[in-house]
C-alpha cells in the first residue's frame, strides 16, 4: 500500500507514520519542515498556508492508495489539498475529532448526533470545532462520501503527547507527594492511545471503509483510578493518590479537563459528551485498544528518552494544575491517604 501523510512528524501523524511503516507499506510525508521526518520515508516539504504552498506535492510523481490528514486550522488548506489529490489517491481520511458534535451531545451518542453550525469546506480559520467539521466538509467535497473517511477522534493519548495531559499527570505523580487525585476513584474514561488510533486508521484503509467514526475506546475501558494507579507503578514515585470528592474541587474554582487534565465531573454535560459516547461501529471495524498500563508506561518511557520535558504545541491550552492551589485544596480536604473525605 502506498500511503500519503499530510503532516506526519509529531503525535497523530507520527503514529501513523510509524504505524505504515511497521506495516511495510510505502509512505511520502509532506510537511512544513519544523521536525525531523521518521526514517524511511520519502519526505517533501511545503507549507500549505503559504502562496504556492503545495507545489511540491503538485510536482512530485506518483499515486497513492491514500492520503490521512490531520489539519485542525483554517479548512480551506484542506479543501485545497484535497482537490489537488483526488485524481492522485483512492482515499482520503481525514483525523477530526469529536469537538464537531454540537454541543453537548448526550450520553450514549452516536456519528449521527447533530453536528455544529456555520462550517464551511473553504472558510478561514474560526474555532476548533467548526474548522474540523469545515475539514469534513473539505474531504467529501473533493473526493466524495464513497472515498473519505472522517476519524472523529476524542481524547488522544500515549507517546508523542504534544498536548500536555497524560504527559502532566505522569510528571507530577513523579514528583512524589500527596497528589490531588479527582474522584471518584472509578470514574469511566474514554480516549484512544494514539497507535490504536493509527491501526485503525490504516485498517479503515485496507477495508475501504468510508463515512464518520467516533474513534475512542469503550467506556469504562480505563477509570481515573487506573489511569493514575499506572502513573504512580510506572514512575515508581512515593506519591500518595489522595482520591477527593468532585464538590470540593468544583467549589475550589479548579477546571475540569485543563487544570485536572483528563477529568470531567460525573454527572455532567462534560462526562456525557467526553467519556460516555457509543462506539460501537469503530469496535465493530477493527478498534482494538491496549490496556492503560501500556499506554501509561510506554509514555513515561518516551518522557525519560527526551530528558522529562514533552514538547507542546503552542495552539493548545496549557494544562496542569498550579502547586499552591493542589495544596490548598489538599489541606481544606483532610482525611486520610488514598480515601475520599
Amino acid at each position: 500500500m502506498r500511503l500519503l501523510m499530510l503532516g506526519g512528524t509529531e503525535f497523530v501523524g507520527r503514529a501513523v507514520v510509524e504505524a505504515a511503516l511497521e506495516r511495510g507499506w510505502e509512505v511520502t510525508v509532506f510537511h512544513r519542515g519544523r521536525h525531523e521526518a521518521p526514517k524511511g520515508v520519502r519526505s517533501l516539504l511545503g507549507d500549505r498556508t503559504a502562496p504556492e504552498g503545495l507545489a511540491a506535492l503538485a510536482e512530485a510523481d506518483g499515486e497513492w492508495d491514500a492520503v490521512v490528514d490531520t489539519w485542525s486550522a483554517a479548512p480551506r488548506a484542506v479543501l485545497d489539498s484535497a482537490r489537488l489529490l483526488r485524481g492522485r489517491a483512492g482515499r482520503y481520511v481525514y483525523v477530526s475529532s469529536r469537538s464537531v458534535y454540537a454541543w453537548a451531545p448526550p450520553a450514549g451518542h452516536t456519528e449521527d448526533a447533530p453536528l455544529v453550525e456555520g462550517a464551511e469546506a473553504g472558510a478561514g480559520q474560526t474555532d476548533y470545532a467548526r474548522d474540523k467539521r469545515g475539514g469534513e466538509l473539505a474531504a467529501v467535497e473533493a473526493f466524495g462520501a464513497d472515498r473519505s473517511v472522517l476519524v472523529r477522534a476524542g481524547l488522544i493519548l500515549g507517546p508523542y503527547e504534544n498536548v500536555g495531559r497524560l504527559p502532566w499527570w505522569l510528571g507530577r505523580v513523579a514528583r512524589g507527594g500527596p497528589v490531588l487525585a479527582p474522584g471518584p476513584r472509578d470514574l469511566p474514561l474514554q480516549y484512544v492511545d494514539v497507535r490504536d488510533l493509527a491501526q485503525w486508521t490504516l485498517g479503515a484503509v485496507e477495508r475501504e471503509l468510508s463515512g464518520p467514526y467516533t474513534l475512542v475506546g469503550p467506556q469504562g475501558h480505563a477509570t481515573m483510578g487506573s489511569l493514575l494507579e499506572a502513573c504512580v507503578r510506572t514512575t515508581g514515585s512515593a506519591a500518595e493518590l489522595r482520591w477527593t470528592e468532585p464538590e470540593l474541587i468544583l467549589d475550589a474554582g479548579i477546571e475540569p479537563w485543563t487544570q485536572l487534565p483528563v477529568w470531567v465531573p460525573p454527572g455532567s454535560d462534560m462526562h456525557d459528551a467526553l467519556h460516555r459516547a457509543d462506539v460501537s461501529r469503530a469496535l465493530a471495524t477493527g478498534l482494538r485498544c491496549r490496556p492503560v498500563e501500556e499506554t501509561v508506561e510506554d509514555t513515561w518511557r518516551w518522557l525519560r528518552d527526551l530528558g522529562g520535558t514533552a514538547p507542546l504545541r503552542p495552539d493548545r491550552t496549557v494544562k496542569g494544575l498550579d502547586p499552591e492551589l493542589e495544596a490548598k485544596v489538599l489541606a481544606a480536604r483532610g482525611g486520610v491517604p488514598g480515601t475520599t473525605p
